[in-house]
């Protein structure tokens, strides 16, 4: 934490160490507790982990899912399901997933507003357990829409987590490490992308006999975040401001924090919530027509759809074609998409070890940077394949390239902006925009790239080379650093471009005063230390 002083000698007093003997141990880094790890782990593991081996599970079984339709058809009406009917109701299938990420999405504020975002979290796991159920019992029951349901409900349940999860772990993280708890939501996706690779080669669950196991597996993440996050505290900030609960506050602060002494931060957020000057949550219209929020807002909009339309979901949803199409045989196709979930889950991890020495907006600028270049790279291998037998190795090499630059910064951090750039009562509101942004941008992915590769064949990627630059030109331009502020700093960094006096002044006046500051006496003068807090 910093000390930082004030007297009438405009020398600096380089004693000042002196002056409150009890107050070195606050100059020391905080630690990191353990009770923080295992809520952003757990927090993590039953919400994005899913969010991730949903994405790459329909992968391996798709050519059994579909057998399996035509059985059912056979039985119900006596002869052979048409080829169109099989493509529509996989079709169906693999996209009804964003659907209902969608409507999980506009279910977030109401739900974290009632009960709480560790609420929010452990409701959402009744979704994962039914939708187990659903995917994993289709098969016996001969009920090709039990599937499609149970892809629906998993839809639910990813689109309440990706916005619940990263509401969490930003207000219970210290702005030091906001950054990199923020990122466990990105590591778990990778991870759960992974783990549905690995589970679905031939040698495991990837059989006809077998493939409904990969959907059970759905429920064991749930379950164990079901008997491990009741224990963990809820957000500290959303009791205090929201519930009015400071003695569950405090509690939470001393958990998370790992200290005793939690009167600054409790004081830094009393004061947030007087300045606010409201006791109700933002709606999303009040967010948008809020002309200091204008160029957040704009800046969520921005990243959340370069998430999803910079390519990668084109990658994880067609790899299997693209290295078919690179020239690969068949049989090692399932292990060498492996490396692509490794390489993945490598980046996150890389990025959440740096991300609070480099910064969220050069991490991000970076990440869709290189993706340009890889992708620009990956359309000319993809011309000249034919006529080289070692081309498809230099296509392969660029997907790999392109999935860990993505995985270094854009792959994370709009999830972290999110929960950054506003404050306790428009985050439920943002986090609602962000995640319609997301589904609706995700199942555009989905449905138009299939068309997009028929028609432009090798230079279909060209599309996503020109969405990275826009990205990160506007990045470059707009976003300012936000790693280690405040939220009332990162407002302040916003006000200028928005063009709007900062409401949020009498929030300064008492986190500058109120949130920390001590007076001391020394050589009979008074010296003003400001102690800030960790949030």
């Amino acid at each position: 934490m910093e000390m930082r002083e004030q007297t009438e000698d405009p020398e600096p007093n380089n004693n000042i160490e002196n002056a409150e003997p009890d107050q070195k141990s606050t100059e020391k880094p905080q630690r990191i507790t353990a009770c923080l790890v295992n809520a952003a782990f757990f927090g993590a593991l039953g919400s994005s982990y899913l969010y991730g081996y949903n994405l790459s599970v329909v992968n391996a079984p798709a050519l059994y899912i579909k057998i399996f339709y035509n059985k059912t058809w056979m039985e119900r009406y006596g002869e052979p399901i048409g080829a169109d009917m099989v493509t529509m109701l996989w079709s169906v299938t693999v996209s009804i997933f964003a659907i209902g990420g969608l409507l999980g999405a506009l279910c977030v504020t109401l739900l974290t507003k009632l009960i709480g975002r560790k609420g929010t979290l452990l409701l959402n796991n009744g979704f994962a357990v039914i939708a187990a159920l659903l995917l994993a019992l289709g098969e016996k029951a001969r009920s090709f829409e039990m599937l499609i349901i149970g892809r629906f409900v998993m839809g639910v349940d990813s689109g309440i987590a990706l916005s619940a999860l990263p509401m969490y772990l930003g207000e219970i993280s210290p702005r030091h490490v906001r950054g990199s708890i923020g990122q466990f939501n990105a590591i778990l996706i990778c991870l759960g992308v992974f783990t549905g690779q690995v589970l679905g080669l031939p040698e495991l669950l990837g059989q006809e006999s077998r493939w409904n196991f990969l959907f059970a597996f759905l429920a064991l993440p749930a379950l164990l975040q079901l008997c491990v996050l009741p224990f963990l505290p809820e957000s500290p900030r959303f009791l205090l401001m929201e519930r009015r609960d400071e003695a569950g506050a405090e509690k939470a602060f001393r958990a998370f924090l790992g200290k005793k002494d939690v009167s600054k931060e409790l004081e830094e957020v009393h004061a947030e919530s007087r300045a606010q000057n409201t006791l109700h949550m933002a709606s999303v219209t009040e967010l948008l027509l809020n002309p200091a929020l204008r160029w957040q807002v704009i800046t969520v909009i921005v990243t959340m759809a370069c998430y999803q339309l910079c390519g990668l979901n084109a990658i994880w949803y067609y790899t299997n074609g693209i290295l078919r199409d690179s020239g690969f045989a068949e049989n090692v196709i399932p292990y060498i998409v492996i490396s692509t979930g490794g390489i993945e889950t490598l980046a996150a991890i890389v990025s959440g070890l740096v991300i609070e020495r480099i910064g969220r907006r050069p991490l991000l600028i970076f990440g869709f940077s290189a993706m340009a270049f890889f992708f620009g790279l990956l359309t000319v291998f993809l011309n000249f394949q034919d006529q080289y037998s070692w081309m498809p190795y230099l296509s392969f090499t660029c997907i790999l390239a392109v999935i860990a630059s993505f995985c270094s910064g854009p792959g994370g951090i709009p999830f972290v902006l999110t929960g950054e750039l506003f404050e306790q009562s428009y985050r439920p509101a943002a986090f609602m925009i962000a995640g319609i942004v997301n589904w609706v941008a995700n199942f555009a992915v989905g449905l138009l790239f299939p068309f997009m590769q028929e028609s432009l064949q090798t230079y279909a990627f060209l599309v996503f080379v020109v969405v990275c630059v826009l990205g990160a030109v506007y990045l470059y331009f707009v976003l300012p650093e936000t790693k280690n502020k405040t939220f009332v700093d990162i407002s302040q960094s916003f006000a200028k471009i928005n063009k709007v006096p900062l409401d949020d002044k009498e929030m300064e006046d008492e986190l500058a005063i109120k949130a920390g500051s001590k007076e001391v006496e020394e050589n009979g003068q008074v010296i003003d230390v400001e102690m800030e807090s960790s949030f």
